[in-house]
């Protein structure tokens, strides 16, 4: 529990605080120097679950406290005004700090370990090593913030914001970071092995030399926070490079519009491929076409062995099939429905590209074309795709004047 003296103390403004703080400051040095506990309250007074939080409805507050080598262990600080104090080897150990305001405070060496701060505002705060071991930081703010040597290990950063924040050679493991912003951060040599990271807001100034691997492994380093994950998966599991591999052989881009009609011949031609030992990716058309969309479909159409593209009364599958055709030596195979006509474009497309696009395959119900499923549509797209890769292997011919002399 907490000490009285200390309790009083607080309570009666941050002025008479500090002073009686400095009383003690003799003793305190002498503590830490000859590692003794001293007797007197105010070196490191102890307001262990404390109530600080009514300090708000008591018009107090504790900006510009001296709380050095406070022990605050689980005090409640909930929308405390704590602007520039300074809580340089404080113990903040489970403490609740949610909405707080430590803007500019000092945190050097403090103890914050599984501390709630959601929500808490630490904007150009300094809390080099500090240790903030499983906190909460949900939306907490940390813009401009110096966070160097810290430890944030298994911390919930969800929506945190972390613009132009210095976190080099912090430590970063098994941590959260959903949402959050990361413009202008400053990441270089920050352990993260088995952080989480998905969907970042901003590009980080720099995240250079990111420690992938655990402390007891060889070192390896990437130079992209977003990328890493996966790069320490590629390297140790034998899984996703195995689901790598499948991709390129077993992987087939279903293209076409998910209308009622449409969707059940190509939810059948789905359910053929995966009983053929394919992995089926299906695509919709029905959407309108934007840069992000036809970047997903070209990234879907470089990982698969051949394309099966429903051109029965297209929407924007025309852009689609240009935008992909072009760049990629993979099988196309175009179906139709009978009485349907191909597009306008898809003409050029085929005397342009044709080396890889089959010839269209007329169809009039899902049953006829599934029965001649893996002559008409496999075993040609297997073969194209057999014959492009020798193509590709094939030794430059080269010519020399000699030639023709």
């Amino acid at each position: 529990m907490a000490d009285e003296k200390a309790l009083e103390m607080i309570k009666a403004g941050v002025d008479a605080w500090n002073s009686w703080r400095q009383q003690g400051q003799g003793q305190a040095r002498l503590a830490q120097r000859w590692k003794f506990t001293p007797t007197s309250p105010n070196a490191f007074p102890d307001l262990r679950s404390a109530n600080l939080a009514e300090l708000a409805l008591l018009n107090c507050d504790l900006t510009d406290c001296d709380l050095q080598g406070a022990n605050l262990y689980r005090a409640n600080l909930t929308s405390a005004s704590m602007e520039r104090a300074d809580l340089t080897g404080a113990n903040l150990e489970g403490a609740i700090l949610e909405f707080a305001n430590l803007g500019r405070a000092r945190m050097i060496r403090t103890n914050l370990v599984g501390a709630n701060l959601h929500t808490a505002f630490l904007q150009h705060a300094v809390l080099s090593n500090a240790n903030l071991a499983t906190a909460t930081l949900v939306e907490t703010h940390f813009e401009s913030a110096v966070m160097r040597q810290s430890s944030l290990y298994a911390t919930n950063l969800i929506q945190a914001n972390l613009q132009y924040a210095d976190l080099r050679g912090s430590d970063l493991q098994s941590a959260t970071m959903v949402d959050s912003i990361v413009d202008g951060a400053r990441l270089s040599g920050c352990s993260i092995y088995g952080l989480s990271v998905w969907r970042l807001r901003g590009t980080p100034a720099d995240q250079s030399d990111l420690v992938i691997t655990p402390h007891d492994e060889p070192k390896v380093t990437v130079d992209n926070l977003e990328v890493a994950q996966f790069v320490y998966l590629l390297l140790n599991s034998s899984k996703i490079r195995d689901v790598i591999g499948t991709i390129g052989e077993k992987g087939v881009l279903i293209l076409g519009r998910f209308t009622e009609e449409r969707k059940a011949v190509l939810d059948a031609i789905r359910r053929k491929l995966r009983e053929l030992n394919f992995v089926p990716m299906m695509f919709d058309f029905e959407r309108p076409t934007d840069r992000d969309f036809t970047e997903t479909i070209k990234t879907l159409a470089g990982m698969s062995r051949f394309i099966i593209a429903d051109i029965t009364n297209p929407s924007s599958s025309p852009l689609e099939l240009q935008a992909t055709m072009p760049d990629y030596m993979i099988p196309f195979v175009p179906i139709i429905q009978e009485n349907e006509e191909p597009f306008a474009m898809f003409r050029d497309l085929k005397q342009k590209y044709g080396k890889w696009i089959l010839d269209v395959l007329k169809y009039d119900s899902a049953d006829s074309l599934l029965s001649v499923f893996e002559n008409a549509v496999v075993r040609p797209a297997l073969e194209m795709a057999q014959q492009l890769r020798a193509e590709k292997a094939e030794t430059l011919r080269v010519r020399h004047v000699r030639d023709y002399m």
